[in-house]
């Protein structure tokens, strides 16, 4: 089958490189219609461009950020169109990053979009089936045109290594872009809670929206175990989790959002072998079990996740569990073999 993938984000970004990854690997032959333009208006118009180039495909996969797209995609062709929704960009604006209020105009067009993308597609892609029962409740779409699809991870990047460490410290590692559905602000308050287990450190890569403020709280909760730093290349992210002892998947915050996922950070921690702290939310709990194969958290509980911390540094029996449990969940369900099976079933349907 050749399937041409077109996106609105470049195809480095995180769930564009699965999917288009995936896709190849399940034998189909794909068209990139992509672009890495720095701006989202030049994105879209060389993406568009691209695509009236083309004329010999069997379908569309429209990726992240597709919602712009898929109604001028469906103008251009009959051929059918699998939409990779990913996030609803009304919840996202209105809701997680709060920029415009759900009644306001722009409020209203992000609801409009969300619907009407959606309606144009011919089968819809979410990360989680939390995710798809708020799609199909807020939007009022059916069901049946949805299907889960995993995150997932690279594991020609993230697999599992053996790195030796200098120190002796009991690592926590965590990464973000600082958004408020992350809550990054709870790990925070966990590690102020843990000032006195010497023992153990925090590491905390990234930057981003909440980023001055988690550091404003750092300083005023005098909190010196915690070691930020803003940045590092992707292709170095694999070699900081491989020295960590636990790593912090999340979310944690109390946004309705950050309960309906799993971060995509969860599962390059578990492909690398790592045992892993999560939310205890209906996204986490579609592939973990507490205590089975991850430690499961109170939302917007740093107390519940300085406790889970602190038995994880004290307990290297359920480290060794949860990591391995969590391992063989990767393989299982979303390592890049098992997400192009599933891909490769929904475009067969889709096509046929």
């Amino acid at each position: 089958m050749k399937i041409l993938f077109i996106a609105g984000r470049e195809p480095a970004y995180v769930r564009n490189a699965m999917l288009l990854k995936c896709l190849e690997k399940s034998g189909h032959d794909i068209i990139d219609c992509t672009d890495s333009s720095a701006t989202y208006p030049a994105r879209f118009l060389k993406v568009i461009l691209k695509f009236l180039a083309q004329k010999n495909f069997d379908c569309v996969c429209v990726g992240f950020l597709g919602q712009p797209l898929v109604p001028i995609i469906r103008k251009l062709t009959s051929k059918p169109v699998i939409f990779d929704a990913f996030l609803s960009t009304y919840d996202t604006m209105c809701f997680d990053r709060r920029r415009f209020t759900p009644d306001s105009l722009a409020g209203k067009f992000f609801f409009w979009l969300d619907r009407y993308s959606c309606t144009q597609a011919n089968r819809i892609l979410l990360d989680t089936d939390a995710h798809i029962e708020y799609f199909t409740k807020t939007f009022g779409l059916p069901g049946t045109t949805f299907n889960r699809v995993f995150v997932g991870a690279d594991e020609s990047l993230f697999y599992p290594r053996e790195v030796k460490r200098e120190d002796t410290k009991f690592r926590v590692f965590y990464y973000s872009s600082f958004l408020p559905l992350h809550g990054t602000e709870y790990i925070v308050q966990a590690a102020g809670r843990l000032r006195e287990q010497k023992e153990i450190e925090f590491v905390v890569v990234g930057k981003g929206m909440m980023h001055s403020k988690v550091l404003s709280l750092a300083q005023s909760l005098g909190v010196d175990n915690i070691r930020f730093i803003d940045w590092i290349p992707y292709e170095q992210l694999p070699l900081e989790i491989s020295r960590a002892d636990v790593c912090l998947g999340g979310h944690f915050s109390d946004i309705d959002k950050a309960k309906r996922v799993i971060a995509g950070k969860t599962f390059q921690f578990i492909a690398m072998k790592k045992p892993v702290i999560v939310g205890d939310c209906p996204g986490n709990r579609e592939i973990f079990i507490d205590r089975q194969n991850a430690v499961m958290v109170r939302m917007a509980d740093a107390v519940s996740l300085a406790d889970a911390i602190l038995e994880l540094s004290d307990n290297a029996a359920l480290r060794e569990k949860i990591a391995e449990e969590g391992y063989k969940v990767f393989i299982k369900k979303c390592n890049t073999a098992a997400i192009g099976r599933a891909l490769a079933g929904i475009f067969n349907n889709s096509t046929s």
